[in-house]
């Protein structure tokens, strides 16, 4: 009897796959791929039949990884690496700049991140920027997966293995309405913010973490009366008179009173906190993250991150090509 060998495996098939494993599920997997569902489906059992063994299994609403997907996954992980860093090894040799350059910035990073790119981009227009801008948990969870190369943050996770490089102050000061009463006040003691009603981000907010163990190594326990999701809701909130809160200095602009907010002159603030640049030390960085990397270093030199105002206000120079970059 002539025997039918299963379909090998395809790099798309298994690139549906990782996207499935990743996202959880065959909608969002189809929604990231920019497939329809039973695209995305078919894929998924094709690949099954090549491989032999059953990959996934239903779980709630998404599916669950059998111990062969876990295996898969892993194995379509270490390829699309190693593809991608064939690929950028033979664009370096061919002299031709090009590669995607992966990086997340937690959510305060939305008002400086992209100007600070944006010199790197006009450096190397052939290099694509894939930009996310998310909560701090969801920029952990990212570095958890693989999915940046590099991310900008101001407390990275002890958990995950990372080397971090700083370059630039990210100070964190007392925000008010702009007719708050110590709007005009030149000083006011640490211990009278028990008396505000203290505006905060969600919990895991960087910016949130910092406040809370400094207030704590002071002896104060600052309870939150509002939680906000986003640094601009929070200063909507600020503005409508509703409480004070900590927030980065980069959030506010060069005239906060534009906004209707106030910098309150607390004792102990600002706090002198710093944005740092981080990657995983257990991968090795592509050429595109490696060059942004050069590139940030050489603006540190230069003294291009000093000021304490969002980048959006003094955009970066970028005359020249940092030493050592693709």
């Amino acid at each position: 009897m002539l025997k039918i060998k299963p379909p090998r495996a395809t790099l798309t098939q298994l690139r549906t796959f990782e996207a499935v494993a990743r996202l959880g599920g065959v909608t969002h997997a189809a929604r990231a791929l920019h497939l329809a569902q039973p695209t995305v489906s078919t894929q998924l059992r094709e690949l099954t039949e090549a491989v032999g063994q059953a990959l996934l299994v239903p779980a709630g609403r998404g599916v669950q990884l059998t111990d062969a997907g876990r295996a898969l996954h892993q194995t379509a992980i270490a390829i699309f690496a190693s593809w991608t860093g064939f690929e950028e090894t033979v664009a370096d040799l061919q002299g031709i700049k090009r590669g995607v350059l992966r990086i997340a910035g937690v959510s305060t990073t939305e008002y400086f991140l992209a100007h600070m790119i944006k010199p790197f981009a006009e450096l190397y227009p052939g290099i694509e920027i894939d930009l996310a801008i998310e909560n701090r948990q969801a920029v952990v969870d990212r570095l958890q997966r693989e999915q940046d190369d590099l991310a900008v943050m101001m407390l990275p996770p002890a958990q995950l293995p990372l080397e971090c490089f700083p370059f630039m102050d990210n100070p964190l000061v007392v925000v008010g309405a702009v007719d708050h009463p110590w709007a005009q006040r030149k000083r006011v003691p640490m211990a009278r913010m028990t008396e505000q009603i203290l505006l905060t981000r969600e919990a895991g907010s960087g910016t949130r973490l910092a406040t809370e163990v400094f207030f704590e190594a002071h002896g104060l326990r600052l309870a939150p009366r509002m939680t906000l999701g986003s640094n601009e809701a929070v200063k909507h909130a600020i503005a409508a008179g509703l409480g004070v809160a900590v927030l980065s200095r980069h959030a506010l602009g060069s005239e906060p009173a534009r906004d209707g907010l106030a910098l309150l002159n607390v004792t102990g603030f600002p706090l002198r906190r710093t944005w740092q640049l981080v990657w995983r030390s257990d991968r090795k960085l592509p050429l595109a993250a490696s060059a942004f990397l050069a590139f940030v270093k050489e603006q540190v030199r230069r003294g291009e991150f000093d000021s304490a105002v969002s980048l959006s206000q003094r955009p970066l120079k970028a005359e020249t090509a940092p030493k050592g970059a693709v």
